[in-house]
């Protein structure tokens, strides 16, 4: 009789969903600033500009890092303002920082009940990490999404080929 094989179990495995979900967002983060001719960057078209709606992306990731790190849950505007991060170059070392924090965080979270826990956060209201997790994506997508149709809409794409 043959046996199956024995599946690998982890008590990480949403962890590391969330942690793969969140590299990938940064990573979108740093491959959509690349795309962005430096004269676009800031150019303001409407609210804010696709530089600024990325800072903003990486912003809503760091605050949630810093705070579940630290306990540090200021906003990151006052460090991210596009005079202080006015190049690619420093828009990449930004988002480096924001990666670190990210696993410096990921690191600490020892398996998936730890996702069950509550945390306090600056409302007052106790939150479940993972609910806080998963707000923080949808919040810095939605970020990174505007930034990326500012692009389209600036660049003059075609919007037939173009996905968010």
């Amino acid at each position: 009789m043959a046996t199956l094989p024995l599946l690998e179990t982890s008590n990480r495995i949403v962890i590391d969903l969330l942690d793969q979900q969140f590299d990938g967002l940064i990573e979108s983060l740093r491959a959509l600033t690349a795309s962005v001719p430096s004269n676009l960057l800031y150019k303001q078209n409407a609210a804010t500009s696709i530089g600024e709606n990325i800072l903003k992306s990486a912003g809503v990731i760091e605050q949630t890092f810093g705070g579940i790190t630290a306990n540090l849950w200021d906003d990151p505007f006052e460090w991210t303002l596009p005079e202080t991060l006015s190049t690619e170059a420093r828009v990449f070392e930004y988002l480096a920082e924001v990666k670190s924090l990210k696993n410096c965080a990921f690191v600490s979270f020892a398996d998936d009940a730890m996702l069950l826990k509550l945390i306090s956060i600056p409302s007052g209201e106790p939150c479940r990490l993972l609910e806080l997790l998963l707000k923080t994506i949808v919040r810095a997508s939605d970020y990174r999404g505007r930034a990326a149709a500012m692009l389209k809409l600036l660049s003059g794409e075609d919007a037939t080929r173009f996905i968010i």
